[in-house]
This record gives structure tokens, sequence and C-alpha cells, in this order.
């Protein structure tokens, strides 16, 4: 993959991408704390593919966001946008991975008329949250914001104290890809690159209504692929509201498209795609 970068909005945006120009346009976005590098592995089993991988606002090599900026989910919406613009591209096929698949859900629903198709891994729709916690979460909103704008960031003498954190329910080949992506260099060693605002509350939760709502809206073709031993568990349960929606359930944890499910995802992830292109 190589890397490229876009100006949204003022911001940096950088990306890592592979194919070319002409092929398959498909827009990757990455999962809470991850990075482009979460899309390396399904890259090298996609040929003939234009992928473009974003570190979204706040994550990997992109700026943060300013100080009365914020990580809801729909705040990435816009950004979106510019970089389906700024790509020269009407319409992609959008790929999310767990919170990317929240996003990825959201602009679809929003966007339908630039989403050809909509695939999605590990997550399709935020756990719903009653409208009677919105005070609970709003006093949780206010409380966070500057807290973690205040923090400061955790200093790792060694590269390897920092994969050893994020080894939690990820393989070391896999977090090594995501920690180093995700760390600047300081004096003493090493720290997170991404916003610590992005461990925050959230001003907001989407009510049942609300994702009820957005699942109705995709009006294109969308493929879910969970994971056995990720949240495909609770996802399970839980009622689609769209019977055009197909979903399928795929080995491995929640990353297991960094893993050894890399190329099934990945062949699942092809034949949805050219099942449009008819090939």
């Amino acid at each position: 993959m190589r890397e490229e970068s876009f100006q949204v909005y003022g911001r940096k945006i950088a990306a890592l991408c592979s194919g070319e120009p002409g092929q398959t346009p498909v827009l990757a976005l990455h999962g809470w704390l991850d990075n482009a590098e979460s899309f390396r592995a399904l890259s090298g089993w996609m040929p003939n593919v234009h992928l473009v991988a974003p570190d979204l606002a706040g994550n990997g090599r992109s700026d943060h966001r300013s100080a009365d900026g914020e990580y809801n989910i729909w705040s990435d919406l816009p950004d979106i946008e510019v970089l389906l613009d700024t790509l020269g591209w009407e319409h992609c096929y959008l790929l999310g991975h767990s919170r990317g698949a929240l996003i990825s859900s959201l602009y679809a629903g929003a966007r339908p008329e630039r989403v050809s198709r909509l695939m999605l891994l590990d997550a399709h729709s935020p756990q719903a949250v009653p409208a009677s916690d919105c005070p609970e979460q709003l006093r949780a909103y206010i409380r966070d914001k500057q807290r973690f704008l205040d923090k400061p960031g955790r200093v790792f003498s060694k590269q390897e104290a920092a994969i050893r954190l994020r080894c939690n329910g990820l393989g070391e080949e896999a977090a090594t890809l995501i920690v180093q992506r995700n760390l600047n260099t300081v004096a003493g060693g090493w720290c997170w690159s991404f916003d610590a605002r992005l461990q925050g509350a959230s001003a907001f939760k989407l009510t049942e209504e609300h994702n009820t709502a957005i699942m109705s809206a995709l009006s294109m073709p969308t493929l879910i692929l969970l994971a056995e031993e990720g949240l495909g568990a609770r996802y399970r349960e839980e009622v689609v509201a769209n019977p055009g929606i197909r979903i399928e359930f795929v080995p491995g944890g929640h990353h297991c498209h960094m893993e050894d499910s890399a190329d099934l995802v990945a062949t699942k992830l092809l034949e949805f795609i050219r099942g449009e292109q008819g090939e």
C-alpha cells in the first residue's frame, strides 16, 4: 500500500491506498482507535480494486480536530463527502469495520446515491440507548470534553510495551501494524498519536428508533460479515430492519479481516462487488 494524504476542511487526512484510479473504487473505514493499517491484509487479496483507507480524523497520521471539534460517529460524515469529491468518485463501494461500519451505515443511509454497495465488518449499527438516558449521557459528555482535551499522553520507552497493550484480543502481528501507525516519537520514547478525546463519551446516543430508520434507508445492496468470535454474538440476536440486507458469519475474532480469515473475507467482498458488476 502507498501513502497518500488529502485536505479536508483544512485538516490533513492521511491514507493508505492500493490499486489504481479507474479500478473498482472502495473506500474503507477503520474501527475505534485503529487506523488505515487494518486494511493492509485485505488489500493483498483484492486485485483490480482502487482501495483508499483513510486514517479517520484524530487517528493514525491524520490531524486531530480543533479544540471545539467533536468525535461523534456522525462527525465523520462530512469528511467522507469531501474525500469522495476529492477522489472524483461520484459513488463508491463503502467498506467499514466496527466503528467504521457504524459510520458507513449512517453515511449510506443519508447519501444512498453515492454508495453502490455497502459492506460492513462485525458491526452494523450502534448499540441502542433509551432516550431517557439522554441527561446522563450529556453529563458524561460535558465531563469528558475537558478531561480528555487536557489529558497528558502516556510515554512508552519501548514500542513493545504499546504493542503488548494493544494485543488484547488481537494477534501480535496485527497489533504491531496498528500500533506503529498510532505512535509519535517524543522525548523519552513514543506516545499515542490518536486524539485522547476519542475515548470520551459522545454527546448523544442513537435510540432503537434511530437505528431502525437508518437500516431501513439502506436502499443499496448490503453485506454484513459478522465474526463468530467477535461482536457477532451480540449482533446475532438483533433483527436488521431491512430484508434486503445479507448477513453472513465468518471464522475469527473482531479483527478477522486482519488475521487468518483475511482471504475469506476478501473473497466474500469481491464476490459481492462483482455480483453487481456481472463478472
